[in-house]
């Protein structure tokens, strides 16, 4: 009796945002419906600073009030708390608030290990993702889904907001010869999916390692629709890096990414990375005219300076570190119309054309981003033009209808 209390006060402490919180995440439909099915297991939890109801209340601390036993912690890409930078490798560690083990699934060790998942009967898996292929929680949850099927464990994905919609696709189709933790699967750049949708397709398609029989359930949001940015949902917004600050950051990321493959600063150590692109001695009006010029749907390119600054959390040796950089502001006026994959390259073809002798690209981490091997060879070639993704349009017919059958949510 005082569980059932206990659990219906927590589901009312939740939902007392309703009215201004159309959408209702994954983990506050787990709580209200699923508890049952996991009481008395042992769960461990892949979660960040991201796994919180609306009210601020982390899934785990929520989880072990209402009487259930977490046995451990597993951790994506920038840690528990999010504050490890972008690629550092993370070692296993003690949670200081619970005092249970957190394994680091972005180190040495990409997918748990027998040893960790031996005090483990189900997993639970409750990240906020952003949208782009090539950001690396949906690589860790494929990973834990793998665990799960070669232990015999349950998974449970309680899924969140994809944040730039639902709706609109763009990219190359990643080609499986570029697979790596950027990328592991045949989705495009910008793929419209949930990470509950994404798993449900993994499984679907048959896509995990020489088997794909996993015991999987997806616990779908209520009240989110295709359509919705993640604006719309009234979640507030938690950055799920520590360079993923803003909305706004996460609507450009999918093409201004590709100068992470780049000598060319992609903001970091600014207060809008991924949204400042430049270098020193740049010539910022003259790259701000060219692309203008072009009259990419939904975006307009402004002038900038900046100045990278080192931060241990987001940026701790940022490129041009301390020097004054001019560079290009790339502002989304239309996101309805806005293509970020193409307002990407055509930034990079700009400013590689401006200066072929200086910039200098990484291919194969560039191939790697976009999924194909053709555009970085062009781009190379000064053959780049607005109709470059123009090729790719079958493909994104061809996975848009592959994907149908595991949309949960309707536009």
């Amino acid at each position: 009796m005082k569980k059932t209390i206990l659990i219906l006060s927590f589901v009312v402490s939740i939902s007392s945002l309703a009215v201004a919180q159309p959408v209702r995440v994954g983990a506050e439909v787990f709580v209200e419906k699923n508890l049952d099915s996991v009481r008395g297991k042992k769960l461990g939890i892949v979660c960040n600073q991201t796994s919180v109801f609306p009210n601020g209340t982390h899934l785990v601390d929520s989880l072990r009030r209402l009487g259930l036993e977490v046995t451990a912690l597993f951790s994506p890409e920038h840690g528990i708390r999010g504050q490890a930078a972008a690629g550092v490798q993370i070692g296993n560690q003690i949670d200081s608030g619970t005092g249970l083990t957190v394994y680091s699934l972005y180190g040495k060790t990409l997918k748990p290990t027998a040893e960790m998942v031996r005090n483990v009967d189900v997993f639970i898996f409750d990240l906020q993702d952003a949208g782009s292929r090539f950001f690396t929680f949906s690589s860790t949850m494929a990973n834990v889904m793998e665990a799960a099927r070669d232990f015999g464990k349950k998974i449970y994905v309680l899924d969140r907001p994809n944040p730039i919609d639902g709706v609109d696709l763009e990219g190359p189709v990643l080609y499986m010869t570029l697979i790596s933790f950027f990328g592991l699967f045949p989705i495009p750049v910008r793929h419209g999916l949930t990470m509950g949708e994404l798993a449900n397709m993994i499984v679907g398609e048959g896509w995990l390692n020489y088997n794909s029989s996993v015991d999987l359930t997806v616990v779908p949001m209520e009240g989110w629709r295709r359509s919705m940015w993640y604006d719309s949902t009234g979640l507030p917004w938690i950055s799920p890096s520590p360079n993923m600050k803003t909305l706004a950051t996460a609507t450009v990321y999918p093409g201004t990414c590709f100068f992470e493959a780049t000598n060319i600063s992609e903001g970091r150590g600014t207060p809008k990375p991924f949204e400042y692109i430049g270098a020193p001695n740049l010539n910022s009006e003259k790259a701000v005219s060219l692309l203008n010029r072009l009259h990419l749907p939904g975006a307009r390119f402004s002038p900038v300076i900046f100045t990278p600054r080192a931060d241990s959390i987001a940026a701790p040796d940022p490129k041009f570190k301390d020097k004054q950089c001019r560079g290009v502001y790339v502002r989304v006026v239309d996101r309805k119309k806005y293509r970020p994959v193409l307002t990407g390259l055509m930034m990079l073809s700009i400013l590689h054309d401006l200066y072929p002798r200086k910039i200098q690209v990484l291919q194969g981490r560039l191939d790697r981003l976009t999924g194909d091997t053709n555009i970085g060879e062009r781009l190379m070639r000064g053959k780049v033009e607005k109709e470059i993704l123009e090729p790719f349009k079958s493909q994104l017919d061809e996975f848009k209808e592959r994907r149908a059958k595991y949309l949960l949510y309707k536009e």
